[in-house]
């Protein structure tokens, strides 16, 4: 049976979030763009906790940690993975921040349900715990993860995710290019097919986009505006440092 979040709109939480469309940026190194911000969102962690469970390109979980690792040494915090404690439940809630990074969002939610950390990390978010995600370590900010991109390559038990913003994202949102001869459904396309079954809303957050998550205020980072899909609407373009609010506060 489907566990079910109980989302309380007179509830105020302390979120504190930084959820980015990528890790990096094309001819550019990973995190490099998102140093700086990074800099001030972990200014008071000695150590963050990290979350290797989407293994991008199959890579193992000690690979991708130390790949983190690597750069956070550039801002002296210390990276620990979370495969590497033996209750994953007590790392997430003792963890001073969290990064979860990109690769495969069916595993990467399999495995916080199997490790029955979902619900955990969710709540931790909600008390302040300092969070960044890319990809698919923003997919699961949403309400669920119904507006990844990737293959289902396993199956997890739920699609419902952490729930932290009103909405969905599509991270890695491309525009229709008109001179391609690709044949396949574009990104707008594919979100009009979730619309035809789902009402929430989507924000699709172009490569080097992000969002800030404060508290109940979602503002919207980067040079690009973002493009917000609603069911039976016209989409509309978001103007960076546009306030996300008005879609919905849980």
């Amino acid at each position: 049976m489907e566990k079910v979040f109980i989302f309380n709109p007179n509830k105020k939480f302390m979120k504190n979030l930084i959820i980015a469309s990528t890790s990096t940026l094309h001819g550019g190194d990973y995190l490099d763009y998102l140093l700086p911000t990074l800099k001030t969102h972990f200014e008071n962690c000695k150590s963050i906790l990290f979350i290797p469970y989407a293994r991008p390109g199959g890579v193992s979980h000690e690979e991708y940690t130390e790949k983190v690792r690597a750069v956070f040494t550039k801002l002296k915090i210390e990276v620990k993975g979370l495969h590497e404690f033996e209750n994953p439940i007590q790392a997430i809630q003792e963890a001073e921040g969290i990064f979860t990074g990109g690769g495969n969002t069916f595993l990467l939610v399999f495995q916080l349900y199997k490790n029955n950390v979902m619900e955990i990390l969710s709540e931790t978010l909600k008390k302040g715990t300092p969070y960044l995600g890319t990809s698919a370590g923003s997919n699961i900010t949403g309400l669920t993860m119904q507006t990844t991109n990737d293959m289902p390559i396993i199956y997890p038990p739920s699609f419902q995710t952490l729930g932290m913003i009103p909405f969905n994202l599509n991270p890695h949102y491309l525009d229709a290019d008109l001179q391609s001869k690709h044949m396949g459904e574009t990104r707008e396309t594919r979100i009009k097919e979730f619309h035809a079954f789902n009402s929430v809303p989507v924000l699709g957050l172009r490569e080097g986009s992000w969002l800030e998550v404060k508290g109940n205020k979602i503002t919207l980072k980067g040079e690009l505006t973002a493009r917000l899909f609603k069911q039976n609407q016209i989409p509309e373009e978001l103007e960076s440092e546009s306030d996300l609010r008005f879609l919905g506060i849980l």
